[in-house]
């Protein structure tokens, strides 16, 4: 299985094709449900605000899945011991 060298940023580390590929699909799942919330938005009698609310924690939530699977690592800050 090949590992994929992680993004040049603190706390991020390499990643297995099937991860990449388990938050590929979950960022197309996604993308089908805040595309719905768009088309919810135009729509004259719906309450934007809890529409905004709901879009934030579905949001929130696929993040928090996609940082389940990669579980990225804390940073070290200058004066931590080693």
């Amino acid at each position: 299985m090949t590992e994929h060298t992680g993004l040049p940023v603190a706390g991020y580390r390499s990643q297995s094709e099937a991860k990449i590929a388990a938050v590929n699909e979950n960022k197309k799942v996604e993308e089908g449900i805040l595309r719905l919330l768009d088309a919810l938005a135009e729509l004259p009698d719906v309450d934007r605000r809890w529409l905004a609310t709901g879009r934030t924690h579905i949001e929130q939530g696929f993040m928090a899945i996609n940082r389940a699977i990669f579980q990225p690592e804390r940073v070290k800050l200058d004066g931590d011991e080693v």
